[in-house]
């Protein structure tokens, strides 16, 4: 039996997966701009539902309609059977089921849930000198809404990914690995675990699309799912998340990279070598050792993300997601001064907050794509006030990279 999911994101981006048994093998993206067919400047929670509703009208719908072509592969032992849809004709199908909840909602808009936190979000990403943009980035702090998430716990999802090799294993990352996010089966009973799997099926995911269309390139990728009071973040190589709380830089994770002891003895144990060329590489190429996709290096190059979860007191300033050409040349207790700097030059207003961390990073010499994403998780204009109160706790210095912190599930400390 071949059944059907839509994959979505209100960033714009749109797509249909077909399941097949256990594996999964999605169609060429069907993009467009949701902003356009509904109005620049529509409420995030608005489109957010309207998203929600509408695919679930054309999930209702007789999917097979759409069918393209046949593709058949071999599995372990057993051919397996996959569909793909015409994404042209889908697209079309999307906007009409689009127009007529929009037509619908007009006449008598149904109640909409609320986010009941709002989170600041600034976000700045640059190539720089680079020849190609190769990062992307997700925001989603309407996660229930898009999903049809109902019940009374608040949920927000952010990422950054790293593409090296091309942009196709960014692309296909930013777009499909919160859609897997949100519907693992146990994103309510275990979002920690929904959120580290999801890794897992979107490099699989990839690899497959990679096989049959022959990419070769890769993605680093850190992600937050904020559930309530809780943090859970998830990574594959070098991209970096660090908290901030009552001015401390808190590292939450380790990046892969090959020089690792950890690292090193696995990829060596598989039989492939770590060596020096300009930085630690994974058999002379690639200076990361775990990302989704680069298929020609698997399996030393791994899919399988690391995990951490916290719990979250309230006292938490915010948080910064960045790629390695922020994190290259701008270390953690950096950031805080250069916030709490921008805070005061702006009299507290935070949305501008990564561009000058950007900014920082190709001031230090970082010729690599740039992208910083900033989570705040208190009002800004509070943080610049309890700065102002009590300078001497706000203060980053090198001694003073951490803060206490309340783990979930984690028998570290987080501290480096």
């Amino acid at each position: 039996m071949v059944m059907f999911s839509l994959s979505f994101d209100l960033l714009g981006g749109i797509n249909l997966c077909v399941f097949a048994k256990r594996n999964i093998l999605p169609p060429p993206p069907i993009s467009f701009a949701v902003e356009k067919r509904m109005g620049r400047g529509v409420s995030p929670l608005l489109a957010a539902s309207l998203i929600h509703a509408a695919v679930d009208e054309v999930l209702q719908t007789d999917l097979t309609e759409f069918e393209q072509q046949n593709v058949e592969t071999e599995g372990e032992g057993d051919e397996e059977r996959f569909t793909l849809l015409d994404g042209e004709s889908l697209q079309r199908c999307f906007f009409n089921k689009l127009r007529d909840v929009c037509f619908e909602w007009q006449k008598q808009l149904p109640p909409l849930r609320p986010v009941k936190r709002f989170l600041l979000v600034s976000i700045h990403a640059i190539r720089n000198t680079r020849r190609k943009m190769e990062d992307r980035h997700v925001l989603l702090p309407e996660f229930n809404q898009l999903f049809g998430l109902s019940d009374d716990v608040d949920r927000a999802y952010f990422a950054v990914f790293d593409g090296h090799g091309g942009v196709d294993a960014a692309n296909y990352s930013a777009t499909h690995l919160h859609v897997n996010v949100g519907l693992h089966e146990d994103i309510v009973k275990n979002p920690a675990e929904a959120l580290k799997c999801s890794f897992q099926k979107t490099d699989e995911m990839f690899l497959f699309k990679a096989k049959r269309e022959k990419l070769r390139s890769g993605t680093t990728g850190v992600t937050a799912l904020i559930v309530g009071n809780k943090l859970h973040i998830a990574w594959l190589g070098d991209s970096q998340i660090m908290l901030v709380q009552q001015g401390k830089a808190v590292t939450l994770m380790e990046p892969h990279k090959p020089e690792r002891e950890d690292e090193r003895a696995r990829i060596e144990t598989l039989g492939g070598c770590v060596t020096y060329m300009d930085c630690w590489r994974v058999n002379g190429t690639l200076g990361v050792s775990r990302a989704i996709g680069d298929i020609c290096q698997k399996p030393y190059i791994s899919g399988d993300a690391d995990g951490e979860s916290f719990e979250l007191t309230g006292s938490e300033d915010y948080l910064l997601l960045a790629c390695d050409g922020f994190f290259d040349v701008i270390k953690p207790y950096e950031v805080v001064d250069l916030v709490l700097d921008h805070l005061m030059q702006t009299k507290g207003v935070g949305l501008k907050a990564a561009e000058r961390l950007v900014a920082a990073a190709k001031e230090n010499g970082s010729s690599d794509n740039i992208t910083v994403l900033v989570v705040f998780l208190r009002d800004p204009q509070d943080i610049l006030a309890d700065c102002l109160r009590d300078p001497k706790n706000h203060g980053a210095s090198e001694d003073a990279r951490s803060s206490p912190f309340n783990f979930l599930s984690c028998e570290a400390a987080a501290t480096q």
